[in-house]
């Protein structure tokens, strides 16, 4: 049977600020995030399986990637947290906002690894992520690829 491709978009609003850089990104600021997610497998050929036909279906593949991504980034401001922005994260959960500190710059480029490696860890064992594509304005976004990373 024939490899099938789906993907799934997804939307959220995430802030952040990019510590030592040399532009106006250093300051915190927001983005409305779109995440293309696109998965490939084998269509379900069991035509007792009430998944017949599908690759995985869009709901199981959606409860993935809102649960590890979508509800934690959405309206949180991430940090680096082996910056001295630790102490502005500090300051904002003090006063009751949402933070989230990574191991990593917040950039596109490395929040769609990030990505890719959480929902790598959830698909099932017959589905394998393809690719992702992370877009922060309309015209600017990054893309991972599986054939890219093996």
């Amino acid at each position: 049977m024939s490899k099938i491709r789906i993907t799934k978009q997804f939307t959220f609003e995430t802030g952040h600020a990019l510590y030592g850089y040399d532009g106006k990104c250093k300051n915190v600021h927001g983005h409305s995030y779109k995440l293309d997610v696109t998965v490939i497998g084998t269509p379900i050929s069991d035509s007792n399986n009430v998944k017949f036909g599908m690759v995985i279906d869009f709901t199981d593949l959606k409860k993935i990637v809102k649960e590890d991504i979508v509800d934690v980034f959405d309206h949180a401001t991430v940090f680096n947290k082996n910056t001295p922005h630790v102490d502005l994260a500090k300051e904002l959960q003090d006063r009751g906002h949402n933070v989230l500190l990574v191991d990593y710059q917040p950039t596109s480029e490395m929040m769609v690894i990030d990505f890719a490696q959480k929902i790598q860890d959830r698909l099932p064992n017959n589905i394998k992520l393809h690719s992702l594509k992370l877009s922060e304005t309309a015209t600017s976004y990054a893309q991972w690829y599986a054939s890219d990373n093996q």
